[in-house]
């Protein structure tokens, strides 16, 4: 969908002017842009309102030195990022990413994105999202701890449960909230759900950790069902093997379908017998190690590891289920899927397809899931985390993860709706760009110009 709206083109030409050299940031408007030139065209209040304007502006930008000490004695200095986008509809909420690629346009594009997928959950969440290009590989337990606690240290005066609660990342899973948060703790001398993601010891949710694979498999369930298809006896290519491929793994198992494929950022593996699950769990979870260790480990014997990554995609399948990084996907790689057969990709990344992967989607006409309505199981979640510390109150796994299954099925009905209401039937990306954008723009209209 080719942007051709004047107002939004000339919008677009000031994103880009005022944010050069960030390509995330400015892929992330320019697709969310072109989803709602029908809206532009049917809603002149929200453009005399300035909301288009304002929504590409981030309320407020934070960035700092980050200085710890290593085990050696020497002191490194890393630099940390806050961006707080959008609190039109409730506090900014969104992860803390730890890996060397992290700059202001990184941060900037998730949390562009991260305004309309919180906006898609139901729950009152603005988006916000930050990070540092600290690499926690190979660093010690006790240099992690000194980074975060120094990260920490500064992120604090800008952040509160009512005010802005980060998240997990890349890079940032338990170890690392745990640290930030007794850090915050210590600094602010109170006990609140500042941090989502935390321990079950001290606020944490049970079904954190499997929601945003399990989230990706509702939704992705519901797109099938909507579509006259299933997850049962089909099969699927998962990139990463981290949390959300995992638990996607696991969830993709139990509704029938067989899982193939796996990688890390070294390589692949392709086992066409179906992935153990209990040996990534192992690797991954328990050892940390590279995904290529399954080789030796699996019972299977027909298993092959790949170095590098994008091969995945050349693997016959029926569903993709992209869960590592941004841009993982290309027009190359999405022409590969099309032509062994795939119909279906819902994203459990952050933006993990590039324009010309989405138009290779559409234009063959593959369901199409895409990350701000897919993956926002884990998010979601974060907001029943942050119900549960504002009551004082747990709930079980099993309520948990029914709340979760309700949302996501309500986020792919708002998707549905929103694009069948514009006259984009079965283009759920747009219709999660309008949902989403709809939501926020109304109450940044209401609540005036500011």
């Amino acid at each position: 969908m080719a942007l051709k709206n004047q107002y939004l083109i000339d919008l677009l030409e000031t994103v880009k002017k005022r944010n050069a050299g960030e390509p995330e940031f400015i892929q992330a408007v320019t697709e969310v842009f072109e989803s709602l030139q029908p809206v532009v065209e049917k809603r002149q209040d929200l453009v005399d309102a300035g909301v288009f304007e304002r929504i590409v502006e981030p309320e407020r930008q934070i960035m700092f030195r980050v200085p710890w000490v290593d085990d050696n004695g020497k002191t490194q200095v890393n630099r940390g990022f806050r961006i707080q986008f959008n609190s039109a509809i409730g506090p900014y909420k969104g992860g803390i990413r730890l890996h060397p690629s992290v700059y202001l346009g990184i941060i900037k594009f998730l949390g562009f994105e991260q305004i309309f997928k919180n906006s898609l959950t139901t729950l009152p969440m603005g988006g916000g999202k930050g990070g540092s290009d600290f690499d926690p590989k190979g660093k010690s337990d006790g240099e992690i701890m000194r980074f975060c606690q120094s990260f920490m240290t500064e992120l604090c005066r800008h952040i509160g449960p009512d005010c802005d609660v980060p998240a997990g990342d890349i890079g940032t899973g338990g170890r690392e909230i745990g640290y930030m948060f007794g850090q915050y703790k210590r600094m602010r001398n109170e006990f609140s759900g500042v941090l989502t993601g935390k321990g079950l010891t001290y606020g944490g949710s049970l079904a954190r950790t499997e929601a945003t694979g399990y989230g990706l498999c509702y939704f992705t369930n519901e797109m099938l069902k909507a579509n006259g298809k299933s997850f049962d006896g089909k099969t699927v290519v998962i990139s990463g093997s981290g949390n959300v491929a995992i638990y996607a793994t696991e969830k993709a198992t139990q509704y029938g379908a067989k899982v193939v494929a796996l990688s890390d950022s070294n390589g692949y593996i392709h086992d066409p017998d179906g992935i153990e699950l209990d040996v990534v769990k192992q690797i991954k979870e328990v050892e940390r190690k590279r995904i290529k260790e399954y080789v030796n480990r699996t019972s299977h014997k027909n298993v092959t590891y790949t170095e590098g990554c994008s091969g995945i995609w050349t693997i016959k399948c029926d569903i993709a289920l992209p869960c590592a990084t941004q841009n993982e996907i290309n027009g190359e790689s999405a022409q590969a899927l099309v032509n062994n057969g795939c119909f279906a990709v819902a994203e459990g990344a952050n933006m993990p397809s590039t324009p010309e992967a989405i138009e290779v989607y559409l234009s063959n006409g593959l369901l199409y899931g895409p990350a701000k309505a897919a993956n926002a199981g884990g998010v979601a979640t974060s907001g029943l985390e942050m119900s549960q510390n504002s009551m004082r109150y747990s709930w079980t796994f099993e309520e948990v993860d029914a709340k979760l299954h309700d949302i996501m099925k309500e986020i792919f009905k708002q998707c549905d709706t929103a694009a069948k209401e514009y006259g984009l039937e079965g283009n759920y990306m747009a219709g999660a760009n309008i949902a989403g954008f709809l939501k926020v723009a109304e109450a940044m209209k209401a609540q005036g110009c500011v």
